[in-house]
């Protein structure tokens, strides 16, 4: 047995152990190292207590570093960006300057209130990268499941920035991780009331958003995921940027699921899939 698999079999025990004590973001919180990171707390990127991001930067970084602005999933409906520190250590691990980032939910906003957070948050990234040892010109824009859809939204739809001084193009790239890209007509019942269905605006949906200067992309998503249609969502997306000549690079990974491709970005879990491998090398 080599150490890799020897490692990974000391591991499996403690994962189950602490998943059934906690929940399951808390056990791969407790589960991810944090040396190879520090980390700055409750930034103000706006007003009120759900517009507030927490900063990872690499402790040994070598020159400005990328910067990635993370949005979570949740159905518009719940998150905190504590759950996902293990996303910002993994990312410092690999020499990137993370912003995990809170926004407004339903029922407090709905549509498109959340992107102006998202938006506002990326904003706040560029002003500030400096100051955390990042590189405002290598600035990215990255989610998971609903998360990915207001990162998609930011880097497609230049309404968004536009309100904050920026642009589109102000971004090197942006990485959706089983996003949401092309949903209507609606059929979740949580995620109505959220974009106003019926009524829903047909300029919610990503996909209309694409054109030649959209900002190089990388997508990633679970073949086999059950909430979030792959083919209708991810490649359809992956389809319309390569029309355009839009640099994107689609990935489709066996092992995990909706849920579980984000979580084997934490160091318990990457044995499902390279997933930050995947991430580390588009940022840099």
């Amino acid at each position: 047995m080599n150490r890799s698999s020897l490692k990974l079999l000391l591991a499996v025990p403690l994962l189950l152990t602490a998943l059934a004590a906690c929940s399951p973001l808390s056990a791969l919180n407790a589960l991810s190292p944090g040396g190879d990171a520090d980390r700055t707390t409750d930034l103000a990127y706006g007003d009120g207590p759900r517009r507030k991001l927490d900063v990872y930067r690499p402790r040994n970084a070598h020159g400005p570093a990328p910067v990635v602005v993370f949005f979570y999933g949740g159905n518009w409906v719940a998150g905190e960006r504590a759950d996902y520190a293990f996303v910002g250590r993994a990312l410092a691990s690999r020499g990137i300057v993370a912003v995990i980032a809170d926004y407004r939910l339903h029922p407090e906003v709905s549509y498109p209130d959340f992107l102006r957070d998202a938006a506002q948050a990326v904003a706040w990234a560029r002003r500030e990268a400096a100051r955390y040892g990042g590189d405002p010109q290598r600035l990215y824009v990255m989610g998971h499941s609903a998360g990915a859809y207001n990162a998609a939204m930011v880097a497609l739809d230049g309404r968004w920035l536009a309100e904050q001084g920026m642009a589109p193009s102000d971004l090197r790239g942006w990485i959706g991780l089983a996003g949401p890209y092309d949903f209507l007509p609606i059929e979740n019942p949580t995620t109505k009331p959220v974009f106003h269905f019926p009524d829903t605006p047909a300029d919610s949906q990503p996909l209309r958003h694409v054109t030649a200067t959209s900002p190089p992309a990388l997508l990633i998503a679970a073949r086999e995921d059950r909430l979030v249609d792959p083919a209708r969502n991810t490649a359809r997306l992956a389809a319309a940027l390569r029309t355009q000549r839009v640099p994107v690079r689609e990935i489709y990974h066996d092992k995990v699921s909706h849920a579980t491709l984000v979580a084997s970005i934490a160091a318990p879990l990457r044995w499902l899939a390279p997933t930050l491998d995947e991430v580390a090398a588009f940022a840099r």
